[in-house]
């Protein structure tokens, strides 16, 4: 049997301001390293920055150019970590954190388990 893995669960949520509904998840994503997952980010924010808002546009290059070794040193001393911008009335939070990734016995290839579509993750606080 496999032993457990650390990692890094990495999650995109969004939340409209301007709605009392709560925020919705619109990615996730397992990374193995600290590398990895600040990248996943750092990939995100590169590819949605030309529709962005000029304010928004320039959180996510000061993350870039500045903030993102302080993400990288926090992750690698297993900290927790979230990048946040605000586009017009839209909050995209990209949250990131240490985890140990237990290997499932039935899991085969990339499919994932028959329970997979009963998960329904909600917002940590």
């Amino acid at each position: 049997m496999k032993t457990p893995a650390r990692g890094y669960w990495c999650e995109c949520w969004t939340e409209d301001l301007t709605s009392a509904e709560a925020p919705t998840l619109r990615a996730s994503f397992d990374a193995y390293s600290a590398p990895q997952a600040d990248r996943w980010v750092a990939v995100t924010l590169r590819t949605i920055s030309p529709v962005l808002d000029a304010d928004a546009s320039d959180e996510a290059w000061t993350w870039l150019y500045d903030d993102r070794i302080e993400t990288r040193r926090a992750l690698l001393r297993c900290e927790p970590c979230t990048v946040t911008i605000t586009h017009a009335s839209i909050r995209i939070t990209w949250a990131i954190r240490p985890v140990l990734f237990l290997p499932l016995a039935h899991r085969q290839g990339t499919e994932l388990a028959a329970c997979a579509g009963t998960f329904n993750p909600c917002a940590t606080g």
